[in-house]
């Protein structure tokens, strides 16, 4: 039972116990970590990569009231309706999307990206699911829709980006962002991410295979890899400055996971590394709610991803590639951006750190080794791409870190949306096992009591909410809720992960039209 299991288990057990016990006496996470069988294994050390544990002691004050819950809950939430007409001759697919992100790591490791092509059709959403720190996260939500758009553009449009920096004119922009003011971005970094940008589409132009542009699915394929090549090789080489050289390191060494839509004319096109997830919801005729997962997660689960794995390397590491469902023991997504501690050979791992970074106590993180590191790389970025025509029936795309998918089904989650969408009380089931006579009828009173209407405008807030308070009787406990989000960062890590979710709305008429064809 790992640190998270356990620490769920005693949660969900005894949250009035929990709330009370932690407000009136000081524990510390390592205090909490030794009341499992396994301390090393915790959440806050083994999820991702591995977390010290931190010490200290906290007085927990668990009494939020719901306008605290909520200021902390809408925080980061983002409400977007999108125009009708896409400005190149057609409807747009997308009608509205909601987003939002709810911390467990300071700072926060999750990042996402929402963005319109301006030079090809389409819309871009990105969830990026940080680990060993946000660097990885940070470069790869900024510079991704970058590289995918780019790769869709025309050899004509490249060609006017090309003339345009030669003469130093303004360049066209190639994407319309959506951000919220939350939103970071690296500006000490610019100057090299337009340089590298500017590499990357006259190696397309110089293909003279570029044509009218990529295929999502292949522009999605190059642009990942792509990405991730030149993280590896910005970390490698000298840059302007110490500041630069740090952020290009610190993203080369942490790592990302990534799951990104593009929903365009030709339909939805998602392409995934790692363990984020996209589910599609749809409507029957009957007015029932089915999820359409369009992406697999990429860990020990996925018993093709395992075969993938172990066929990368000897037959003699077949025991150590996977240890304790982890990479190498260790990581446990087995696709990721960054992380070149997986990638690169530990001669070019050493040299790097000891010569690239005057700040070396930022990157103590990374000295690390992973046991049995035979035969590297272990680790790459291609994703897997998926394709989905859009239909009448379908009405929502679900776009979400796996701090959501730790704590509900697909399942769960179109219901929930669906249930916002509608405003009508869908109820999730609970199987007669789990409950005798008198119980069943409880909660049935209960939630007869508690069908009122959505408390959140924000799809995503509402999802999150659900993720955080939801009991194992599938109801809402405001004391659980008013207890996850007011655990101290160093404790909170323990009981659940950074929760990023964007929900994409389609638009029914352009679905309809688009079938009709």
């Amino acid at each position: 039972m790992s640190g998270y299991v356990c620490s769920r288990v005693f949660f969900n057990t005894g949250i009035r116990h929990l709330s009370s016990s932690f407000a009136t006496s000081n524990v510390s996470p390592a205090t909490l970590s030794k009341t499992c069988l396994f301390p090393s294994h915790a959440r806050g050390i083994s999820s991702r990569r591995g977390r010290s544990g931190q010490g200290g002691e906290n007085t927990l004050d668990f009494h939020l009231n719901r306008l605290q819950i909520d200021a902390v809950l809408c925080a980061n939430e983002q409400s977007v309706r999108i125009p009708e007409f896409d400005g190149r001759g057609g409807s747009s697919p997308v009608l509205r999307f909601e987003s939002n992100q709810l911390a467990a790591n300071t700072p926060l490791e999750d990042r996402r990206s929402s963005a319109r092509c301006l030079q090809a059709r389409g819309m871009i959403f990105g969830v990026f699911d940080g680990h060993g720190g946000h660097a990885c996260a940070q470069a790869v939500s900024e510079r991704l829709p970058y590289y995918i758009a780019v790769a869709m553009m025309s050899e004509s449009l490249l060609e006017d980006l090309e003339a345009a920096m030669e003469t130093a004119r303004p360049v066209p922009p190639i994407l319309q962002w959506y951000k919220h003011r939350n939103d970071y971005n690296y500006r000490e970094s610019a100057a090299l991410y337009v340089n590298n940008l500017r590499v990357y589409w006259q190696e397309l132009l110089a293909s003279e295979e570029q044509g009218e542009g990529m295929s999502p699915v292949d522009a999605f394929s190059y642009a990942f890899q792509r990405l991730d090549t030149d993280l590896s090789l910005e970390a490698q080489v000298p840059l302007a400055n110490d500041l630069m050289r740090s952020t290009a390191i610190q993203a080369a060494f942490a790592g990302c996971t990534a799951c990104v839509a593009h929903v365009g004319p030709e339909g939805v096109h998602v392409a995934n590394v790692g363990d984020c997830r996209a589910v599609l919801g749809f409507q029957e005729d009957d007015g029932s709610w089915n999820a359409l997962p369009l992406t697999q997660d990429h860990n020990s689960t996925n018993q093709a991803e395992l075969k993938r794995v172990w066929s990368q390397h000897p037959v003699s590491e077949r025991q150590t590639v996977i240890v304790d469902d982890r990479l190498l023991g260790v990581l446990m997504p087995l696709r990721a951006f960054g992380d070149v501690r997986f990638k690169w050979r530990r001669e070019l791992q050493q040299s790097v750190l000891e010569n690239g970074e005057s700040d070396s106590e930022a990157l103590n993180l990374y000295q690390y080794a992973p046991p049995n590191y035979l035969t590297p790389p272990y680790l790459d970025a291609t994703p897997e791409v998926t394709y989905h025509r859009l239909r009448p029936q379908d009405r929502f795309l679900i776009v979400a870190s796996d701090g959501l998918w730790d704590e509900m089904s697909n399942e769960e989650a179109v219901r929930l949306v669906a249930e916002h969408l509608t405003g009508v009380h869908l109820q999730a089931r609970v199987s007669a096992r789990q409950l005798n006579l008198g119980q069943m009828h409880q909660l049935l009173l209960r939630r007869r009591a508690k069908a009122t209407p959505s408390l959140d405008r924000n799809a995503a807030t509402h999802l999150i909410r659900h993720a955080l308070s939801t009991n194992e009787y599938g109801e809402m406990d405001q004391e659980r809720l008013a207890t996850m989000l007011a655990l101290p960062s160093d404790l909170a890590r323990m009981y659940r992960d950074d929760i990023t979710v964007t929900v994409i709305y389609f638009n029914s008429n352009f679905s309809q039209s688009s079938h009709n064809k």
